[in-house]
């Protein structure tokens, strides 16, 4: 998911593109992602979800390759696209069986552990993408990551074999996505998923190319300092449970927020690999005090069409991220990444407090 961030400006050399066109690889990867999996939801309701992620798998390894061997930029984007759309079931399906399996109660705190999974591979995507970009064959991360995808294929597929628990009957599309969407809580949640992606989307996509433009680094040692996003999110993940208990949702949105704004703002216009690091741990643990507050009420919003209600939250949100990095890319054209990444520090801010203050009054 992350693997390209670094590698836009070695993108933009290698098939002659401009930095906002080589944007087009991380966009249409988003939005294939986000658009399919309002159909894995039902899908993973009705023939069993750890089956249906086990095929992804397969066929995201598949997309990969097909990556790395891209004649030319028309090529990978047709590949980006059908990589968004085999990964597009793994996240929302993967928290839908949390939510089948796991009280409420201490959900928080395992839906935070399971994001340790997720912060590993975008931090690794981030490292491997920036060190690619400044290496010989910059292709091989889409390797590394097909391969990844077929031995976890592997794994999971016998585990599937033996569950039983999370298969239902159903599994209609639109009337599920009717039904999510008449719970008023639900569209609250969906809505503000898609505003966060939005927001937030655009700016982190162009982190490594301000750093390597803007303050002069290698791409190798942008993507390191971008690491810092996955340690926030680490740091969030080992504390979730205590801090979910002692601050309650709503001050972990609003905390959140506050933290995700000032962080990106410093990464922006403070001239200092220090201070960027810094930032981007920031935005990193602010991010997930918000947007894990946010996945757990949408694993409880509609619990007897799970998978679905998940799923259009989860597409929603990647939905929100496409469009966040298309309208950034333009800004970014035109004015600047530090302008560009600065707009979602001002964006986020409304989006974050408005949900906090809905999840207050709702009690």
């Amino acid at each position: 998911m992350r693997v390209c961030d670094a590698l836009l400006p070695r993108l933009a050399g290698a098939y002659d593109v401009g930095l906002a066109s080589a944007a087009d690889v991380i966009t249409v990867f988003a939005v294939a992602y986000g658009a399919c999996q309002v159909v894995f939801g039902p899908l993973g309701d009705r023939y069993g979800k750890l089956r249906v992620i086990t095929g992804a798998c397969l066929a995201a390894s598949v997309a990969n390759l097909a990556c790395a061997f891209a004649p030319g930029f028309p090529s990978l984007l047709a590949a980006r696209v059908l990589a968004g759309a085999a990964c597009a079931c793994i996240i929302p399906l993967s928290m839908a069986w949390i939510g089948d399996t796991t009280p409420y109660e201490s959900r928080q705190g395992v839906l935070a552990r399971y994001l340790l999974g997720q912060i590993f591979g975008m931090t690794s995507g981030s490292v491997a993408g920036g060190f690619a970009a400044e290496s010989g064959w910059w292709q091989w991360p889409f390797v590394a990551v097909a391969v990844a995808f077929l031995v976890v294929a592997w794994l999971l597929g016998r585990a599937a074999r033996d569950d039983r628990g999370s298969r239902r009957d159903g599994g209609h599309l639109f009337a599920d996505i009717g039904k999510v969407l008449a719970v008023p809580w639900a569209r609250v949640v969906i809505l503000t998923v898609f505003a966060e992606g939005a927001a937030m989307a655009g700016g982190l996509a162009f982190v490594a190319s301000h750093l390597h433009l803007e303050r002069g680094t290698s791409l190798a040692l942008a993507g390191v300092v971008f690491t810092g996003y996955g340690l926030g999110g680490v740091a969030f993940a080992l504390l979730a449970g205590r801090a979910a208990r002692r601050l309650g949702e709503v001050r972990l949105a609003t905390i959140g927020t506050a933290a995700i704004s000032l962080s990106i703002a410093i990464v922006a216009f403070v001239p200092s690999l220090a201070a960027a690091g810094f930032g981007c741990f920031g935005a990193g643990l602010g991010f997930y005090m918000l947007h894990n507050t946010l996945q757990t009420n949408a694993t409880q919003m509609a619990p007897e069409r799970r998978g679905a209600a998940v799923a259009l939250f989860a597409s929603l949100f990647f939905i929100g991220q496409s469009i966040g990095v298309a309208l950034t890319a333009q800004l970014v054209e035109r004015a600047g990444t530090s302008w560009g990444i600065a707009a979602s520090a001002a964006a986020i801010v409304p989006v974050g407090l408005a949900f906090a203050i809905l999840r207050a009054r709702r009690g």
